[in-house]
């Protein structure tokens, strides 16, 4: 009875785990709409032979992220409509935002993912459907927040390739310099050409690919992420600056809460930087508009004399910002740009703005996927 009682057991474990299996391997595609339309916000200048900087405000959401194709023909669609306005050439330098490559983690999942109702319910999904993945990524996790981690590196091969095929592949097919936003990748390093990840601390980085679809350089890695040790990415302890030669000038990268520090640009001065790039992300509906919180989880730099809550989140972006603000930076032009849309339950806030001869040109309507061009 006992051995009977054993062998019942046993099939019955059998069937669930084989069922599981099957459930897990499953990846059906979901129905999919998309808004792809995007308005010109602001363009400034004069055409010339001197190129442009283009930023690119997208509005994404997790069903644009089902599969690298998807979020190729929105990004595409949005480089469409700039060509056909005349705002491509071989001088053009787009540039993305923050975190638009970090959200391939969730490409080819399930569709119960895409319709969670909150971020922490999608993210479960995540772990569940990649059972084997997400114990392997839960083993070597660092930081105050091993699950956060795990979630992040546990398909870090697969996004880290995705985002090269994906960015440097529109850069090739529109001919342009891309700043392809950023990526959160464990130790991600540029290898004959190839990105490529290691096995270390988890960091949010962004990647230059020139009009050929090649990478420029290595990764630029973020050096200010905010609150780096309770969310598991890690500042780039080099503090180091990464320039670019492109064929609209010298162009450096600063990753978000970067741009706030002044030392950065005397680093970029000294480095005969004339573009700065500054893909940025900022989490929160309306937080745009809220009283700035200050260099939470770092110290307030001795130069800046701004205190929290004296003016809006806002006015500290472009207050901080301090591309062609002479003396303190002497760059001839800048972009900052927002990744804006619904990710779950969590909203975005952030318009995107460009600066030139020490003017800022901001876009006053953050809804909807937005153009932001300078011609130089």
């Amino acid at each position: 009875m006992r051995k009977l009682l054993y062998l019942t057991f046993s099939m019955a474990l059998i069937a669930v785990l084989a069922t599981y299996a099957m459930w897990a391997a499953d990846r059906p595609a979901g129905h999919y709409l998309s808004d792809l339309r995007i308005n010109l916000a602001v363009d400034q200048g004069t055409p010339a032979d001197r190129g442009n900087l283009l930023g690119i405000q997208p509005e994404l959401f997790p069903t644009d992220y089902q599969s690298p194709e998807r979020l190729h023909r929105k990004l595409a669609a949005y480089l469409q409509k700039a060509k056909d306005q005349g705002l491509l050439n071989e001088k053009t330098i787009v540039v993305l935002p923050e975190h638009v490559g970090t959200w391939l983690m969730v490409s080819g999942e399930k569709d119960e993912l895409y319709q969670a109702s909150t971020l922490k319910e999608a993210m479960n999904w995540l772990a569940v459907s990649n059972p084997l993945k997400f114990v392997r990524a839960l083993i070597s996790a660092e930081g105050g927040n091993r699950l956060d981690d795990a979630h992040l590196r546990m398909k870090a091969k697969g996004m880290a390739k995705d985002y090269q095929a994906l960015f440097g592949g529109l850069a090739k097919e529109f001919n342009v310099t891309l700043v392809a936003g950023s990526i959160v990748l464990p130790e991600p390093s540029i290898i004959d050409g190839t990105l490529k990840i290691g096995h270390g601390a988890l960091y949010n980085s962004s990647v230059v690919f020139s009009r050929d679809g090649l990478p420029i350089g290595q990764p630029q890695r973020q050096m200010h992420p905010m609150f780096a040790k309770q969310d598991g990415i890690k500042a780039s302890g080099e503090h180091s600056l990464n320039v670019v030669d492109t064929p609209a000038g010298r162009l450096g990268v600063l990753i978000g809460r970067d741009s706030w520090y002044p030392e950065n640009y005397r680093k970029l001065d000294d480095l005969h930087v004339q573009l700065v790039a500054v893909p940025a992300y900022l989490a929160g509906r309306g937080t745009w508009d809220q009283p700035w919180r200050g260099y939470r989880g770092s110290s307030t730099p001795a130069s800046v004399n701004l205190k929290p809550g004296e003016l809006s989140e806002g006015q500290a972006w472009q207050h901080l910002t301090l591309t062609t603000q002479a003396p303190a930076s002497q760059a001839t032009a800048g972009v900052s740009v927002f990744l804006r849309g619904q990710f779950w339950d969590q909203g975005s806030a952030g318009q995107s703005f460009i600066s030139s001869s020490g003017q800022q040109f901001i876009d006053a309507n953050a809804h909807g996927a937005r153009l932001l061009n300078l011609w130089l």
